[in-house]
């Protein structure tokens, strides 16, 4: 990542709005898988992040999503448009066999470390080879994938046949899931960039061998802030409220265990635990088994601003995140600047891509989940002492303002757009037939 002195600012990037007509604003096409979704709204706030600047790319999702969002209509793609392979793949590989069939053995010969990440790349793929000739004709200048997986492929493959440059984000599971996304070090070869969330994210990413200044690290964020109030003491019982999708690297069973831990050691606990996903069985069951039926509700899924309202009621949000056996883990969940933005104090388990967020003991305070003598410690102090309270607080609200601002992050991936618009695409990128050139628009659509 450049220097902080060398990156615009918002004001900057919004000043060059008005070079857009002499054509210094690049036209970005930002490919999700799916878009919007309920558990991502980090990916939402990026694009109203882009828009308040000033900025609208075009958006497009495959695989669920669709409608306007922040005014910008989401293009749907058929999956069914697949079909057009048929007779498109076979010109494709003669049109430029020196870029198709080593991909293709790589996809379809070579076995995969993870079934799911290879269907995912296949996908992206063969939808990019069938939507060229549309992405050629519509004149884009930068490409760019949410993900390292399906989005960065099919940003890869346009890129190549469109003669746009493109980039790509890489944050947690398609960084650390049986190692990564399968075609990550192929991908950050051709990117101008690859946007990353977390300094875990950035470290992760140069072990892969990618250099440096091809990092960009830019924070998720929050678009819209609520005031900052004096929460005062904690309550009895003690509210506390966990925020995550019902899955393994959650770590939410030992969680429903350490709850029981603390009701033997007397504490009094109020626990919401919001969000759905296929381990919702296996948590009941254990809430029952071990007797915290009274203390701990399952909510489910809830909207965004219900969300909010219950941060803002919760004394404490609870995170247990861990490394699963396929090497799926967190990056920084958003939820956890969303507490520290509400007042709620974070008490998280010691993983490094939160501890970017929480230093023990200023911003929050970190435990290990197989000590819940420690963890009845640290209840016990933050319901005594008002003024560790209030000083954690305060020192959270200021670590997100100055980390977690949509829009000041925003800023840092529309100033990449704008360099890798005006540079020539690297390691043989080379442009297929200009766009509107009509080379090529006899091959695809």
């Amino acid at each position: 990542m450049p220097p902080s002195s060398e990156t615009p600012g918002p004001e900057a990037v919004v000043a060059r709005s008005g070079e857009a007509d002499r054509g210094a604003r690049p036209k970005v096409a930002y490919l999700f898988t799916r878009f919007p979704w309920p558990t991502e709204t980090f990916l939402q706030r990026e694009i109203e992040g882009l828009v308040a600047l000033g900025f609208r790319p075009d958006l497009y999702s495959f695989h669920g999503g669709g409608g306007v969002f922040c005014g910008l209509p989401v293009r749907r793609v058929s999956k069914w448009r697949l079909l057009q392979l048929l007779w498109l793949g076979p010109v494709a590989a003669l049109r430029d066999p020196d870029f198709v069939l080593p991909l293709a053995r790589r996809l379809f010969v070579e076995w995969p470390r993870d079934w799911m990440n290879h269907w995912e790349n296949l996908y992206g793929g063969g939808i990019a080879v069938v939507l060229a000739g549309a992405f050629r004709r519509a004149g884009y200048t930068h490409l760019h994938g949410v993900w390292a997986s399906f989005p960065a492929m099919a940003a890869w493959v346009l890129a190549r046949f469109t003669g746009a440059s493109f980039s790509f984000g890489a944050h947690a599971y398609d960084l650390f899931e049986y190692g990564g996304d399968w075609l990550l070090r192929e991908k950050a070869a051709g990117a101008a960039f690859i946007h990353t969330s977390t300094c875990a994210g950035e470290r992760r990413l140069r072990a892969l061998g990618v250099p440096k200044e091809k990092i960009q690290l830019a924070r998720r964020g929050l678009a819209r802030w609520h005031e900052a109030v004096d929460r005062g003491a904690v309550g009895d019982p003690l509210r506390i409220i966990c925020v995550a999708r019902l899955v393994p690297k959650k770590g939410l069973v030992r969680q429903v265990r350490l709850y029981a831990a603390l009701k033997r050691r007397g504490f009094r606990l109020s626990v919401k635990i919001v969000g759905d996903g296929p381990l919702r069985p296996e948590l009941e069951r254990e809430i029952r088994t071990v007797g915290v039926e009274r203390e701990v509700r399952l909510l489910g899924a809830l909207p965004q601003p219900a969300v909010w309202a219950e941060l803002a009621r919760a004394d404490v949000l609870v995170h247990t995140g861990e490394v699963t056996r396929s090497g799926d883990r967190d990056g920084l969940p958003n939820v956890v600047p969303e507490a520290m933005a509400a007042g709620a104090l974070v008490i998280t388990t010691p993983a490094e891509g939160v501890c970017e967020a929480i230093a023990d003991g200023e911003t929050g305070f970190v435990r290990r989940i197989d000590d819940p003598d420690a963890w009845a410690e640290c209840l016990t102090a933050i319901t005594h002492d008002r003024a560790l309270c209030r000083r954690v607080r305060r020192a959270a609200r200021a670590w997100v303002e100055a980390n977690f601002d949509a829009r000041k992050n925003a800023a840092l991936l529309l100033e990449r757009f704008r360099q890798a618009a005006a540079t020539p695409p690297a390691n043989g990128f080379e442009a297929m037939g200009q766009p509107g050139s009509g080379e090529n628009d006899d091959v695809v659509l």
